[in-house]
């Protein structure tokens, strides 16, 4: 065994010794790539989205020089009937791009140092085959004396695109180096059986062509049919949470939000098991790096930016244009940009069918507000802390402090300038209300009694806080809004929650330009 030539199987021996989702169907899938033109798979996710357990596994399954059968033994990969024919079959070569970064003294020599040190390793296992500078050509001449066939597994493929981020020259270099393997289809079909590659950003762009057109790439945009191995899926998360102090709804408020696919929910690996672990809700994903990374992003000057952050700390889902990003992290022109390259960063979630974007969870909620709060955009910041005001006023029954905190989100600019109708005024509420998004669950065109409530918050399990039954109107006044809330039966639906509901009605009048507001208890009487 080597370090990058058949490694063996340890680290995949020391993931089924502990608590293991079991993810090995996955192989399934790459067993019916082999030798094919799909034989060349990229799956990109994000930071501890399990990448580097599903490359260890797919080692330990191909890996000639090693014996796996005892560990995938009982694994759900056992019972395909592709399982007995590749296992431990190939010469296997696997790559972590973040190793070869680590232990090479200056960066720039990172892809010499990998040739150098795999074609070394490959000169023992292939000792009577004459071997080249360059890690392609070695594994050609190979082929040629030898007929094996390998297969490669890179974990973290893009480090070199996030690490040296502005050294396109070095960038290049790596390309070529990829290309050499994996797009000469006369080469690439004689000596490579299959190529299975991890990182968190897609291949690289060059205008509109990808670098290695070849590559049959699974995003966090376009997973399909990987979904299931993006991440711990729901059932998969459930199960987990049978044998655990935590219930599975404390669990899915504050992890779930990634919907791939349409319909499959999809959670961190780490962020689930490290709450189990501790028997702790908390934020565990997204302490692994530090805020600094988001703000960097959120810190941009593009055009739009400050507005979207806004509308999605709301609870806003917002349409954008995926296909203009290029898949790296200096190339960044418009504010849809900044925005595709948080999904694949994991900070936002992507729905493909609506081709929105919004933030997935309370765990990723909670870390945009922290960047917001230290970065360049001070009015977020000033709104958010406005917002925990507008609450408790609002809890107060406070209407007069709140038709003017109403009145100072309308005025700074993050909402509409003008309002047209109701749901503009919606918009500016959303706004307001950010704070709520801690304890409250947020539900608009709640079907309640006779229609739809406009706006409601809904107190978190645990929150012993009384319900927010916001109706709006629009030329029209707030008793008005009260008036329709009682007549129309809206609080009905709550009957049976145990605590307070305060219903809430919020005007605004185009002709003084002024925001109004009543709040009422609400009792079975009213």
């Amino acid at each position: 065994m080597g370090n990058y030539v058949n490694t063996g199987n340890a680290g995949f021996a020391a993931t089924v010794r502990d608590t293991y989702v079991d993810k090995t169907e996955l192989i399934s899938f790459i067993n019916s790539t082999l030798g094919t033109k799909r034989k060349l798979t990229c799956v990109s996710r994000p930071r501890r989205f399990g990448k580097s357990y599903a490359a260890q596994m797919l080692c330990a399954y191909y890996d000639k020089s090693c014996d796996s059968e005892n560990l995938f033994a009982g694994l759900k990969v056992a019972k395909d009937c592709s399982y007995k024919e590749y296992l431990n079959r190939y010469d296997v070569i696997y790559l972590d791009l973040t190793w070869f970064i680590s232990i090479t003294e200056n960066i720039r020599d990172t892809v010499s140092n990998l040739q150098e040190k795999v074609v070394e390793e490959l000169r023992e296992l292939c000792p009577d085959v004459k071997q080249e500078q360059t890690l392609p050509e070695t594994l050609a001449r190979i082929h040629e004396a030898t007929g094996k066939r390998f297969i490669i597994i890179i974990d973290e493929w893009d480090a070199l695109f996030r690490e040296a981020r502005n050294d396109h020259g070095l960038q290049e270099q790596y390309i070529r180096l990829l290309r050499g393997l994996f797009k000469s289809s006369g080469q690439t079909d004689k000596m490579i059986e299959a190529a299975y590659m991890t990182g968190i950003l897609p291949i690289k762009k060059y205008g509109t062509q990808s670098a290695m057109t070849d590559f049959r790439e699974y995003t966090m945009l376009q997973p399909e049919p990987l979904e299931e191995y993006m991440g711990f899926t729901e059932d998969e998360v459930r199960g987990l949470c049978q044998e655990s102090e935590l219930g599975f709804s404390a669990v899915r408020e504050w992890y779930d939000g990634y919907v791939l696919g349409g319909n499959t929910h999809v959670y961190s690996p780490k962020s689930v098991m490290d709450a189990l672990a501790r028997n702790r809700i908390g934020n565990y994903w997204t302490q692994s790096e530090t805020y600094e990374s988001l703000k960097i992003y959120i810190d941009l000057d593009e055009d739009g930016l400050k507005e979207a952050i806004v509308q999605m700390l709301g609870g806003a889902h917002l349409k954008i244009d995926t296909g203009t990003f290029q898949n790296d992290m200096t190339s960044i022109k418009r504010k849809d940009d900044v925005l595709t390259l948080l999904v694949h960063l994991g900070y936002l979630s992507y729905d493909a069918n609506e081709k929105r974007v919004f933030i997935p969870n309370e765990e990723v909620r909670q870390e945009f507000v922290r960047a917001v709060s230290t970065g360049r955009h001070q009015e977020i910041a000033k709104l958010i802390r406005n917002s925990d005001f507008l609450l408790e006023q609002t809890l107060s029954m406070d209407e007069e402090a709140v038709a003017a905190a109403i009145e100072e989100v309308h005025s700074a600019g993050a909402a509409p300038v003008f309002y047209n109708n109701e749901q503009a005024l919606r918009s500016t509420i959303r706004f307001a209300y950010i704070s709520c998004m801690d304890e409250y669950m947020k539900v608009e065109e709640l079907a309640s009694g006779i229609g739809y409530a406009d706006v409601v918050y809904i107190p978190k399990k645990g929150a012993s806080l009384p319900v927010l039954l916001i109706e709006l109107k629009w030329n029209k006044t707030e008793d008005g809004a009260i008036h329709q809330i009682k007549k129309n039966n809206y609080p009905q639906v709550f009957r049976d929650y145990g605590g307070d509901v305060l219903l809430v009605g919020i005007s605004y009048d185009t002709k003084n330009k002024k925001h109004a507001c009543r709040i009422e208890k609400w009792t079975e009487e009213i």
